[in-house]
């Protein structure tokens, strides 16, 4: 066994470390001079930020710090994150003394002992983070990272007594799944109230409200997957759910397809959309969510209503274009892998979608660091020492399910039925840098076959070994064991595995998970997960602050070349296509029994086809579930290329390895930039404007490449009907081209009239900044579907919002350019051509005709077509109380039609 390394940590991995994974010190009045602490220099509870320091004075309850950055900061004790363990040798003392007591005897706690010293020395195993904070060191912390509960009870107190579960799951720091699938669809008759259910999808809201309000251990925030099955009624209000403000915010989401929905949309076929009939006697006891089972026992399926596949499926792939999410998991497929197919199906997955479970199924994850089984010498992978720390890896894991506290009895049964466990990498990336292999390319895929294939062998061989010695998992069947699509597939390859399977058991149901490893990856300093670098330099927002983060090797290479730019094997997540992120993805299912955490990062110009053609790729190519980030499509992203103004700190995303993986932006390698806005535009001095990037020199260079208005511009003003009453649209041309656009929506003074003005000033100034030919068809992409509150019209005829119609009017003034001799056709019922409405005023102008009588009458109606009552003037403004477009004048008082707030009140 290798020499034991000292290990100092720096920067943000210092900070980690001491936030989520050193052994508190449950009592900070204990703080002395001469301690090392984290403390609050910021006590925002959006933005907080915590600095690593040493205390070096204390008087009373104030002590004062001084930080790694040589500054001084006075804090109340109370302000202070204590730690027992300042180093990361002290945490591995603990936790492999902590793995080792499962062993039967003295002699084998010892051995033990030294085995998992040696494999977590250095990093070459990296504990999943419940794991570090909580071996050796709680007993009331879960050693687990996923959960899945199963789904909850059709009734107020079996929605509660789910509600209960997460909530005390969550507070001990696992993160939770919940198949929504059993709960009742909208509007169903609920017998014994005499009323009907609001439905699964707000159900799913109480669930998402409640884990906003948890700090899972101390130490992060709560994290919840919601999941609803293909056949539900009340999918396409779940699929669309996170498109209407504040009804689920924590939570992520994903749809369960099957295999039969994915024929029906290859054939253009219909689908049904059931539940069953709550009136069998049988239903408040045996229903479960299971409509295979229920089905098979002879119950009666109700179809509330039959649609195409196609619309169901396309609006998936529209809303995961707009915002990545949802996802979706192929559940029949998962299970035909599975090898617990034959005794415990799979409901739901973990909150960051890695790890599939049933219902009380529980998960612990740990990953081995690649970048540091890279033999110099060789040029090759260090595989012996890889296949010693599999070995052991898998023991330590398979210990922590006899050495972690259970807070709810049917977890234990659960586990001990399965002993499930999950053994996965981070560092590939670096690891392949450091091979010269290219991440994505044909040589990389007969890599991670190679390499994948290779640690799943030795995994499963350790496995067996442990059930020689110790005994098998309480529900193996060798025969049936093996008959699952994954153990097929391994066996073809591995005969070895197959034989020590039948003559020596397995100790675990499952071995192998890839999880997004965010905050452990960015604690040792290498790749996350199974990702490619994000960006080799960026910037990180997260509870402990703001922090600018280099990418080592990169830098070294830079350092030691000077003068040079990158070899091409130093790949970011945005230089790879969609299709090579997934076809990765793939090369590395092939040998996870469980799932994988993986994005396909997309640019910003991804259509809505091409996401389509990219999740039907994950489906042929045997992916268990597919998730894209497309460039710009949320608000809020963890990780950036340039550092932003304070002012402008992003809303931080909850605190979870998954929110730190699976959001990434744009990478660059050098020079300057800036993720842009969500659904913004991108203009850009020095990289191509499908990135999203900002790069600005200076004011001269702006000045140098906008385009001046000149005295008079002719154009057209479009009239369309919006979710925000009637909107005057003019698009007036330079040089032939879209050069401006003005907008007049509501009345003036309005909030609505407000942001619609600056809609049309910021796309003006995109029109008329640069050379680049797409300009207008980039913006119509950007603009085009994005969603707000509510939509008006139906079909081709339909209206997201204001810069929906915008895009519209641009499409159909675009259209009517390329032919003159011929009338566009009407994108819309609402939208009619008028005569050109020339500014004769400069920059700023208004549009004539604008706030007529039909905008009066436009805005007495709701966001989903509706007649909101009341006596009602003038178009509708946004709700300060609620955010919905539901603000209208009644009887001489602007009041919210949707949650009742007035300004007079």
């Amino acid at each position: 066994m290798s020499t034991m390394h000292n290990q100092r940590l720096e920067g943000l991995s210092e900070k980690i470390f001491l936030d989520r994974y050193a052994w508190k010190d449950a009592d900070s009045n204990n703080a002395k001079v001469g301690d090392v602490v984290l403390v609050l220099t910021k006590d925002d509870p959006k933005f907080p930020t915590k600095e690593v320091g040493e205390i070096v004075k204390r008087e009373g309850r104030t002590v004062t710090v001084k930080t790694r950055k040589g500054e001084l900061v006075e804090s109340d004790v109370e302000k202070l994150t204590l730690t027992i363990e300042k180093t990361p040798e002290e945490m591995w003392d603990r936790l492999a003394a902590a793995m080792a007591s499962a062993e039967a005897t003295p002699e084998l706690q010892e051995e033990w002992k030294a085995k998992f010293r040696h494999v977590l020395d250095d990093w070459k195993l990296v504990p999943g983070g419940r794991i570090a904070a909580g071996a050796g060191a709680s007993d009331e912390l879960t050693l687990f990272n996923c959960y899945v509960i199963p789904s909850p009870k059709d009734s107020r107190g079996g929605i509660m007594e789910t509600l209960s579960e997460m909530t005390e799951i969550m507070a001990r720091g696992g993160g939770v799944g919940i198949n929504l699938s059993s709960l009742r669809p909208r509007r169903s008759i609920v017998r014994g109230v005499n009323g009907s259910s609001s439905g699964a999808v707000s159900w799913g809201g109480l669930f998402s409200y409640t884990t906003g309000l948890i700090e899972q251990g101390g130490s992060r925030r709560g994290a919840l997957m919601l999941m609803i099955n293909d056949w539900h009624p009340d999918v396409m209000d779940f699929i669309t759910v996170k498109q209407k403000m504040g009804e689920v915010t924590n939570a992520n989401l994903s749809v369960c397809v099957s295999n039969d929905f994915m024929k029906a949309v290859k054939e253009d076929l219909n689908w049904d959309l059931v539940f069953p009939n709550t009136k069998d006697p049988e239903y408040d006891e045996n229903w479960d969510g299971d409509l295979e089972k229920w089905k098979a026992a002879g119950h009666e399926v109700i179809v509330y209503k039959t649609v195409k596949a196609r619309e169901i499926w396309h609006t998936i792939i529209e809303s995961a274009w707009k915002s990545a999410e949802p996802g979706v998991v192929f559940m029949e497929y998962y299970n035909q892998m599975s090898n617990s197919w034959y005794f415990n199906p799979i409901i739901c997955t973990n909150p960051c979608g890695e790890q599939g479970l049933p219902g009380w199924g529980v998960c612990n994850l740990s990953a081995m660091n690649l970048s540091k089984f890279y033999d110099e010498h060789n040029h090759d992978v260090a595989w012996d020492d890889l296949a010693e720390t599999t070995r052991f890896s898998v023991r330590f894991l398979d210990n922590v399910i006899d050495t972690t506290p259970y807070h709810f009895p049917e977890n234990e049964a659960n586990q001990k039925n399965e002993r499930r466990v999950g053994l996965g990498t981070m560092g590939l990336a670096e690891l392949m840098i450091k091979l010269n292999i290219r991440y994505g390319s044909p040589e990389s895929m007969e890599f991670l076959d190679k390499l994948y294939g290779f640690i799943a062998r030795e995994a499963y061989l350790a496995s067996a070994d442990i059930a020689e010695e110790k005994g098998s998992f309480q529900a193996f069947d060798a025969e049936l064991y093996l008959q699952s699509g994954f153990m097929k597939n391994m066996v073809e390859t591995y005969p070895e595995v197959g034989q020590a399977v039948r003559s020596k058991g397995a100790r675990n149901v499952t071995v192998i998970t890839q999880a997004p490893t965010g905050s452990t990856g960015t604690m040792v300093g290498t790749s996350t997960g199974i990702e490619p670098y994000f960006a080799f330099k960026y910037f990180r927002q997260s509870r402990l602050g703001f922090d600018e983060q280099f990418v080592p090797i990169a830098q070294e290479y830079l350092d030691s070349h000077p003068g040079e730019d990158l070899p091409n094997y130093y790949v970011t997540a945005m230089d790879l296509s969609a299709e090579d992120h997934i076809r990765a993805q793939a090369a590395i299912q092939r040998w996870v029994d469980s799932s994988i955490s993986k994005t396909a990062n997309c640019p910003a110009d991804f259509s809505v086809e091409d996401t389509k053609r990219l999740y039907e790729l994950a489906f042929d190519l045997g992916c268990k579930g597919v998730t894209i980030y497309r460039d710009g499509s949320r608000d809020v992203q963890v990780l950036q290329t340039e550092k932003k103004d304070k002012a402008e700190s992003p809303v931080e995303a909850p605190d979870t390895e998954l929110k730190e993986e699976v959001v990434p932006a744009v990478s660059l390698e050098a020079g300057a930039g800036v993720q842009a806005d969500a659904g913004a535009p991108a203009v850009n001095a020095g990289a191509s404007a499908e990135t999203g990037n900002v790069a600005v020199s200076g004011k001269s260079g702006l000045d140098k490449q906008y385009k001046s208005r000149p005295q008079v511009l002719r154009g057209a003003t479009y009239k369309i009907n919006t979710p925000f009453g009637m909107a005057y649209i003019t698009i007036n041309d330079l040089n032939g081209t879209p050069g401006e656009i003005f907008l007049n929506v509501g009345k003036a003074g309005s909030d609505v009239f407000a942001m619609a003005e600056a809609l049309g000033r910021v796309c003006s100034l995109f029109l008329r900044y640069g050379d680049h030919g797409n300009k207008v068809e980039l913006l119509i992409k950007h603009l085009k579907g994005i969603g707000g509150s509510g939509a008006i019209g139906f079909g081709a005829n339909r209206v997201e919002s204001i810069a929906d119609a915008v895009a519209k009017a641009l499409e159909t003034h675009v259209a009517s350019s390329a032919d003159y001799d011929h009338d566009p056709a009407p994108v819309a019922a609402t939208m009619a051509l008028e005569e050109p409405d020339v500014n004769l005023a400069g920059e700023a102008g208004s549009v004539s005709g604008a706030g007529n009588a039909e905008d009066t009458a436009a805005g007495a109606y709701g966001s989903g077509g509706g007649y909101g009552g009341g006596q009602v003037t003038g178009s509708r403004d946004l709700c300060p109380s609620c955010g919905g477009a539901t603000l209208i004048n009644i009887e001489g008082c602007k009041t919210c039609s949707s949650c009742g707030y007035s300004r007079c009140s």
